[in-house]
């Protein structure tokens, strides 16, 4: 099934600011969330349909990639033409459009439907931004990375309560967490006012974490870059999150990848493009060059009568596939003019000039621009 254009599923022109852009999404999410279309299939395709528009049409690269070549322009930009799979995913990415989730404070969705945390018990999933090196990006590492995050409190055992005492039943929401307002078709289920959502209210907190049940700590955390991964890349690292409070499970940690640029390399797709320099000799004789890889040096035989900006292809030396194999590396042939000659290369070269001017191998500006026009009589 073809996919439907942003724009149009945003309902937004082409021309919309990404204030125009933000509204559009965060309308057409509320509309379609599942908290208010339990069950509803087609409910939860339109807010899948509206999160993946609203990724692509909010990033200002993906957005030119998309406006210029469409769909197919921004395939393999992260989840960009791809779907998500899970609410997860999507409120990890676009939480703060909501005032955040796992930031602390509870998003939209959360203050309107009840809840804390992620919407399936588990604690706030975290995100962070990773730098990596071009040539890491495309072979994979292993790289430790260092944060803060919240951990239960040792003192009170995520419990929020001072040893000796336990944390009581919430008088207005009675446990629940939530409660309920309105009447009649429309009820607007909300976080309780008293506890906070909790369920229940602390009469002593715990001296260490004032009562909130955890702790933030630096952690190390160990994540795997699998070989091949693109620049915008979103990584999901399982169970590195923070904890739920009353100790269930833990979020996931959203890595989201940079790739630094390469003094050598350019990547398209599968494929590595370098430029190597040759000499004019060369170029016309042929020569066997030994040119840098991923993997160290490689021969590279170049034909005799190359010619500037000649392509040539290395099999297997490019970036790793999910699907298994590699791309190739393309090297483009830059021949360079020296600036200094000593006078036995002024000799030479010359001779090699009259000896072209009198094989009929070189013509004159002029007699160029007559065999390319005509003489214009």
């Amino acid at each position: 099934m073809a996919k439907r254009d942003y724009y149009e599923v945003l309902g937004v022109p082409k021309d919309a600011g990404a204030d125009d852009i933000k509204k559009a999404y965060r309308k057409l999410a509320m509309k379609h969330h599942p908290d208010r279309n339990p069950g509803d299939k087609a409910a939860e395709t339109a807010f899948k349909e509206a999160a993946e528009a609203y990724e692509v049409l909010s990033d200002e690269q993906k957005k030119a990639r998309y406006d210029q070549y469409g769909h197919q322009g921004v395939e393999g930009m992260g989840h960009a033409g791809q779907g998500y799979s899970s609410m997860e995913d999507i409120f990890s990415q676009f939480g703060d459009i909501f005032g955040g989730r796992g930031g602390g404070g509870g998003s939209i969705f959360e203050q309107m439907f009840g809840g804390g945390g992620g919407s399936d018990g588990r604690g706030a999933s975290l995100k962070m931004r990773l730098t990596i090196p071009f040539r890491e990006a495309v072979k994979g590492v292993v790289k430790t990375i260092e944060l803060r995050r919240n951990e239960s409190c040792g003192t009170c055992h995520g419990s929020g309560a001072k040893p000796g005492t336990k944390p009581q039943t919430c008088r207005v929401c009675h446990g629940s967490g939530v409660v309920r307002q309105g009447s009649g078709f429309f009820v607007v289920q909300t976080a309780c006012p008293h506890c906070g959502g909790r369920g229940q209210v602390i009469a002593s907190p715990c001296t260490d974490c004032r009562g909130e049940g955890m702790i933030p700590k630096p952690v190390s955390i160990k994540v795997r870059i699998p070989a091949g991964v693109e620049d915008g890349s979103r990584l999901r690292v399982a169970d590195e999150g923070e904890p739920a409070p009353g100790g269930g499970p833990r979020g996931d940690l959203y890595v989201y990848i940079q790739v630094e640029a390469d003094a050598f390399f350019e990547r398209h797709e599968d494929d590595l493009v370098c430029a190597v320099p040759i000499s004019y000799s060369q170029a016309a004789l042929g020569h066997e060059l030994e040119v840098p890889t991923l993997d160290g040096t490689a021969t590279l035989k170049i034909p005799a009568g190359s010619q500037p900006g000649d392509q040539l292809r290395m099999r297997g030396l490019g970036v790793a596939r999910s699907r298994g194999g590699r791309g190739d590396q393309i090297v483009l042939l830059r021949v360079t003019v020296p600036k200094k000659l000593d006078a036995r290369q002024r000799e030479l070269l010359r001779e090699l000039g009259e000896l072209e001017e009198r094989n009929g191998e070189q013509k004159s500006f002029f007699d160029r621009i007559t065999s390319m026009f005509g003489s214009g009589k």
